[in-house]
């Protein structure tokens, strides 16, 4: 056999052709290999939320199916946007991941004239864990007991009943109340969802958006009054509370507000390890445990695909947009 002639064309082709033909290989050996070694998951926001418990609960699993943790790396600021441009920039192994809200990946898209990344286009969507629905509860003092007699009494009294909120996803929801209802409500902002909740407590504020596991032991020791819970259907935990669409308005139907959470690589991150963090992480999040540990929480779960929750992300800055500019809540 004659030795190959590089200046031929065919030699030439096989030149050019045998780096990819050996790349290859070894791109979907290190997809099916994956992982071996902890996978770091951005959260940006304080430690003990929402995001924190949804990471750890499925990471327990993880640990125990892939024997590798999912490891909480904590990086607050701007409503999101430190941790979320950290995991843009970070090298797309599969190893450096972050937990994505509706805030971070719906209304900052349209809340910031600048951001310093691409919501849509520098991130690979994995899966949406759970959305987390909001209970709208109100202080016992005001005469309603229902989103029906809330829209009543709101028009009666226009600009004087306040609502507090404790970030920018349950300040949106407020505005999203008020835009389908037509009414004017006054928002006040706290530092947090639990500053926020306490402040209805107090009767400083008449109403708030509070999630339903920390808001219930309130309502049933009668120092709030639940009226509706922010998601599509009834929650199993609480079946008696109805949902704001219930209170029959058109306007209301498929009204939504809550808080989403789910996970996103960056935009390079190989598509075989994309599908294997999808495959295990939504097994996990389909466990009889699991599912009952979440729903205990008021939790409801999600477990889609990449393409899903991309798609939900672009109906998130969709939906946000207008509510953000008719609330001339725009930030630099």
């Amino acid at each position: 056999m004659q030795p190959l002639q590089c200046g031929s064309v065919t030699g030439w082709l096989l030149a050019l052709l045998s780096p990819w033909a050996f790349a290859q290989p070894a791109a979907t050996s290190t997809s099916s290999a994956f992982p071996v070694k902890s996978i770091r998951v951005i959260v940006p926001f304080g430690p003990g939320g929402p995001s924190d418990y949804l990471v750890r609960s499925v990471g327990i699993k993880l640990a125990e199916s892939w024997g590798q943790q999912l490891l909480v790396d904590n990086r607050t600021g701007a409503n999101g946007v430190v941790g979320v441009e950290l995991a843009a920039r970070a090298a797309p192994d599969g190893y450096t991941l972050v937990m994505a809200t509706n805030g971070t990946h719906g209304i900052n898209a349209s809340l910031y004239s600048r951001l310093p990344y691409d919501t849509v286009k520098d991130f690979a969507p994995i899966t949406r864990f759970a959305l987390a629905p909001y209970l709208l509860i109100a202080h016992p003092s005001l005469p309603v007991h229902g989103v029906k007699e809330l829209i009543a009494l709101a028009r009666q009294r226009p600009g004087e009943l306040t609502w507090s909120y404790g970030g920018s996803p349950s300040q949106l929801a407020v505005e999203l109340f008020k835009k389908t209802a037509g009414v004017n409500l006054i928002p006040v902002p706290y530092k947090g969802n639990a500053p926020a909740i306490t402040a209805a407590i107090s009767g400083e504020v008449s109403l708030s958006y509070g999630n339903v596991a920390a808001s219930m032991p309130h309502v049933q020791a009668g120092r709030l009054r639940a009226l509706a819970v922010g998601s599509l259907q009834r929650l199993a935990t609480v079946p008696q509370i109805p949902t704001v669409a219930e209170a029959g308005f058109a306007n209301f139907a498929g009204y939504e507000a809550g808080a989403w959470y789910g996970l996103l690589a960056p935009a390079a991150t190989p598509r075989g390890i994309v599908e294997r963090l999808n495959g295990e992480i939504t097994r996990i999040l389909k466990l009889p445990d699991v599912q009952q540990r979440l729903r205990n929480e008021a939790y409801a779960i999600f477990a889609d695909t990449p393409e899903q929750f991309a798609a939900a992300i672009r109906a998130e800055i969709a939906k946000w947009a207008p509510i953000v500019k008719q609330a001339g809540l725009r930030a630099e």
